[in-house]
């Protein structure tokens, strides 16, 4: 194999028909660097990091002492790939790398994270706070990054409640003759319409940035100050209004405060049972608690949680997204590469930052808090997976299977009298929803509101690709339907020759009450099932799911299509400058209405397009 350089070393490999450890083994370097596990296909099976690189991989082919599952990723190893590092800290990095470009399936792999949510606050004279994801091209400053959406929304909610600051857009906002709801439920202060001076409204923006910074206690002082100063001046309403917002901050700081603590911390809590995992992460930034959030790694291998949860780091900090790094990150295990990963968080940060299982007073209290959310959430998960397991035997015995099914596809169609139709297939296994396996088909060609012809469609779509190999063929199929609907789904599968998939329709009965569906099974007819059994509440579960995707995407293409304009066909006039027109008159009947001489100040816009423009508009 060529060799490929990456830091101070290269790959080494042994290809062979059947892997051959012991000449390999004694090849091995003492020296730290990574090593990758390769199946008879060339697939990466596992990718890990070493301090020696002969002492780590040597241990896999030991003669006793692995567990049962290292030694089911041993007996498909077919070749060793080795890269020599300077350091282990290259190593930890070079690993997570490669973790998160190949996916191995015995690796800890967290789901990639494209992009983490923050809090803009707009580059303008009356500025707006508004959800941000994605790149800071904006002018305008960032707050955040936030653990999750909908801490980022909880806070805007809270903003706008305390400090009235606007959360419209500025077209929006450019175009008001008078106040809008959210002014009439005092969730913002008019500044669209002059309810409240620039002066006034920079002061809000002030306490806001020091809410978001963490000043709570800085605002609350300058609330009372105020009350205090309007009871003086014998203005009631103006200091009952601030009595409302100290009551409401006081509430704020209850629950995202926890006994006045400060400072920049992750902490992370960890369950491993059942061959599940859990961590659990909470955030505190100034003593403030941002959010939780709570992962489900793979645990392939059935590792202890000190060595789950080292792996679960180094791809958090590491796994190439732009994570903030805290000044202290505090575990509610010790873990076996503490020291390692508080080099390379050092490192990363370029400063100090601390990392420890070993904590009292507050941060010990943050660590159970986490530790018990983290069990809580694992007890349920499996608890729910059991429940669904059991749903799938009684669906077994049911249809007098020998064994559960492993698989289970349903389709739905969705659309509003005809427009934007949409089919939906979701697929269940034994552990629920496998929603990576979700499709949406976008239902073209067919006559407005033929379900039978949409329904052919999206199996048509759907079964061709299986067929060519692109997936997994499930044992058996639910259509959302009766016997229509079932006998065209039938005569698909015959179509593309596709045997052994059991073909299941789910009938509303005359009230469409829940428990009162009628089961079809193709070649045995109505199937009897409890109304409220295992294996109804199974059936209706992945209906219900397949009805929510399809409605789901049938509004996102419905809206899409709405929201097209006329300024959309025009040649020249792309999504920049159809932004422009759009904030310059504010409508697209604004714009019709202009001549061609006010088309052309927009910016963007010249002579010769501002004439296309117009005569586009004007037939």
């Amino acid at each position: 194999m060529q060799e490929t350089s990456l830091f101070s070393g290269g790959y080494s490999s042994v290809m062979a028909n059947a892997f051959d450890p012991e000449p390999f083994l004694k090849s091995l370097p003492v020296k730290p660097g990574v090593y990758r596990m390769l199946d008879t296909e060339g697939a990466v099976l596992y990718v890990g990091k070493a301090r020696s690189l002969k002492a780590r991989v040597t241990s896999y082919f030991r003669a006793s002492g692995l567990t049962t599952k290292t030694m089911a990723l041993v007996a498909k190893i077919h070749d060793v790939q080795i890269m020599v590092t300077n350091s282990e800290t290259e190593a930890l990095l070079l690993e997570q790398s490669l973790i998160k470009e190949e996916r191995p399936p015995y690796n800890i792999v967290l789901r990639d994270d494209k992009s983490y949510p923050f809090i803009h606050l707009t580059d303008h004279p009356y500025p707006r706070l508004t959800f941000h994801r994605g790149a800071k091209s904006r002018k305008g400053r960032y707050f955040g990054p936030y653990p999750s959406a909908s801490a980022v929304r909880e806070s805007l909610n809270i903003l706008q409640k305390l400090f009235g600051i606007r959360p419209c857009e500025d077209g929006f906002y450019k175009n008001r003759s008078r106040a809008c709801l959210q002014y009439q439920i005092r969730r913002c202060s008019g500044p669209c319409v002059g309810h409240i001076d620039r002066d006034q409204y920079a002061d809000d923006v002030r306490l806001a940035v020091m809410f978001l910074e963490g000043k709570s206690r800085d605002v609350l002082a300058e609330f009372k100050a105020k009350m205090e100063l309007a009871s003086m001046g014998l203005e009631f309403e103006k200091a009952a209004r601030y009595r409302d917002q100290i009551s409401q901050l006081r509430r704020v700081q209850e629950s995202q405060y926890v006994h006045a603590a400060t400072g920049d911390v992750d902490v992370f809590g960890v369950a491993v049972g059942s061959g599940q995992a859990c961590v659990e992460g909470l955030f505190v930034r100034d003593g403030r608690l941002l959010g939780h959030r709570t992962w489900y790694p793979k645990n392939e291998l059935a590792v202890e949680r000190g060595e789950l949860l080292t792996a679960f780091l180094s791809q958090y900090y590491f796994g190439g997204s732009e994570r903030e790094i805290p000044k202290a990150v505090v575990m509610s295990t010790p873990i076996p590469d503490d020291e390692l990963l508080s080099v390379a968080l050092t490192e990363s940060a370029g400063r100090k930052v601390e990392l420890t299982a070993s904590v009292r007073g507050q941060r010990a209290r943050w660590a159970k808090l986490a530790q018990d959310n983290a069990t809580l959430s694992l007890n349920t998960l499996i608890a729910d997976k059991k429940n669904v397991l059991g749903r799938f035997i009684e669906l077994q015995e049911a249809l007098g299977w020998d064994e559960p099914p492993r698989r289970l596809e349903c389709f739905d169609i969705s659309h509003s009298s005809g427009e934007a139709t949409v089919a939906s297939c979701v697929v269940f296994d034994q552990n629920g929803p496998l929603k990576s396996d979700y499709r949406r088909f976008n239902i073209d060609g067919v006559p407005r509101g033929d379900d039978y012809g949409a329904m052919e469609q999206a199996l048509k779509r759907r079964y061709t690709r299986l067929k060519e190999g692109e997936g997994e063929l499930p044992d058996a199929l639910i259509i959302d339907g009766g016997k229509g609907q079932i006998g065209r789904a039938t005569q698909v599968l015959e179509m593309l020759q596709i045997e052994n998939v059991t073909v299941l329709g789910i009938a509303k009965g005359p009230t469409r009450k829940p428990g009162l569906e009628t089961i079809i099974e193709v070649g045995r007819g109505e199937l009897s099932l409890q109304p409220n059994g295992p294996a109804m509440h199974l059936l209706q579960h992945i209906r219900d799911e397949a009805h929510r995707f399809a409605i789901t995407a049938h509004r996102g293409r419905r809206q899409k299509s709405r929201r097209k304009s006329a300024l959309d066909d025009i040649a020249g006039v792309g999504p920049r400058r159809k932004r422009e027109l759009l904030t310059h008159f504010g409508s697209i009947a604004m714009v019709k209405g202009a001549s061609i001489e006010e088309i052309a100040k927009v910016p963007g816009i010249n002579q010769k397009l501002a004439e296309d423009v117009y005569a586009a508009l004007h037939g």
